[in-house]
């Protein structure tokens, strides 16, 4: 699913923020992304959904080595991921339903189809009776919802979710994180940028921890034959 080798990265002519960056994502895993601010989180995240390209060293990303790959084709490549900002990155102009069909409509979708798939993902995250609200009169945590359905909403093979619960409370950073392991188990890859350790012991996934631009191997994860965490 991904795979980098090698990865560094640099903005303009300033040091190097990533290092050395060697990873495998294997489809649909299930990880965390932690280490201090400033540690490059971020930066990494921007390379696994094409924000940046790498200053050098290797991405292969569904198969597809990036420094091959033509920029003409990359706005395909992208449709396959989904991105969960912290701040949402809602158009408080639009209503939540017109936000989360927007990738759809992009993407040429028949009207009525995009009814139907937008209703079925509102009733998912349990925010259908907020689908003509304006996002200015929704709590953070509504917000986030609303968010991570436009990010799916496509079916993107890998999800890249940047602090998603850094603005919301406990009870509904549990309920954000019983989506992503839905879409884990249909078989989405999934990475978390986080650092709420609380919901990292929580959920017992393979951990990779960044520290001065350089990545740790994954320090744990859940064995085969341990049960499944309890988020209730």
């Amino acid at each position: 699913m991904v795979r980098f080798e090698n990865v560094g990265l640099r903005y303009g002519n300033g040091p190097e923020v990533l290092r050395d960056i060697s990873l495998h994502l294997a489809p649909g895993s299930f990880h965390f992304l932690t280490g201090p601010t400033g540690a490059g989180k971020s930066s990494l995240l921007k390379l696994l959904y094409l924000s940046e390209r790498p200053s050098r060293g290797l991405i292969t990303l569904f198969g597809e080595p990036l420094s091959k790959t033509p920029r003409r084709t990359l706005p395909e490549l992208r449709r396959r991921i989904g991105v969960v900002f912290q701040d949402f990155r809602l158009l408080d102009h639009m209503t939540v339903f017109d936000n989360v069909a927007l990738p759809l409509r992009i993407a040429g979708i028949a009207e009525k189809r995009v009814r139907e798939m937008v209703g079925d993902l509102m009733s998912w995250v349990g925010l259908a009776e907020k689908m003509h609200a304006l996002p200015p009169t929704l709590s953070g945590g509504q917000k986030q919802l609303v968010a991570i359905a436009r990010a799916v909403v496509t079916s993107p093979k890998l999800i890249v979710a940047d602090e998603p619960t850094g603005n919301i409370d406990r009870e509904m950073s549990l309920k954000i994180m019983r989506l992503f392991i839905e879409l884990n188990k249909l078989g989405t890859t999934v990475v978390v940028a986080t650092h709420d350790m609380y919901l990292v012991d929580r959920l017992q996934r393979p951990v990779l921890e960044l520290f001065e631009g350089k990545l740790a191997e994954a320090s744990w994860w859940l064995k085969p034959d341990q049960p499944q965490p309890d988020l209730a």
